[in-house]
């Protein structure tokens, strides 16, 4: 195993985008497989191209723009002292999860080869619900990201805990909604 996390953090050493896009791509993946295997229980089979549309979603976006924000945040406010912490995890959760809410849900729908309606019906409907369920795990997670995890390894961090999130995302992400026009005549 410390033959594995040796490997691990060289990788990251060399190439730290490329790498931390690969742990989020395996993240999502798996997570997605989670989701569809033992919570969704609608009897639907298992579908490859939404597991793959996630995985996509973590290599693509999740990734690259974690590696980036992160690196960033962590650029402005160095170290680890409490209010350092309670401002990173403020500024993730009042900043960064909406945005990051807007990018998943509007990845999907390019994906999937939807409407601007149809994304802007889906912010309406889940965004909130996205962002507000994020505060039960992201709070404490990122208090302690942010606390004792090196700046290095944060991906990596969250995306172990990703994993267990992205059932709900993906859950959230591929649940259908009426549209505004249905919602009026009901």
């Amino acid at each position: 195993m410390s033959g594995i996390w040796a490997k691990y953090n060289a990788l990251l050493e060399a190439q730290p985008l490329l790498t931390k896009a690969l742990t989020s791509l395996t993240g999502f993946t798996i997570g997605d497989i989670l989701a569809q295997n033992f919570v969704n229980q609608d009897g639907k089979p298992y579908d490859v191209m939404r597991t793959v549309r996630l995985g996509s979603f973590g290599f693509l976006i999740h990734g690259t723009t974690g590696h980036y924000f992160y690196g960033f945040l962590d650029s402005k406010l160095p170290g680890t002292a409490p209010m350092t912490v309670a401002t990173k995890v403020a500024i993730d959760q009042t900043i960064w999860n909406p945005i990051f809410g807007l990018m998943f849900f509007g990845y999907l729908n390019l994906v999937e080869g939807k409407s601007f309606e149809d994304y802007k019906n889906k912010i309406q409907a889940d965004l909130k619900t996205a962002v507000m369920g994020s505060w039960a795990v992201w709070v404490p997670a990122h208090t302690i990201n942010f606390a004792f995890i090196p700046p290095s390894q944060r991906l990596l961090y969250i995306n172990s805990i990703q994993i267990g999130y992205n059932v709900f995302l993906s859950f959230l992400g591929n649940k259908k909604v009426e549209a505004a026009d249905d919602k009026k005549e009901s």
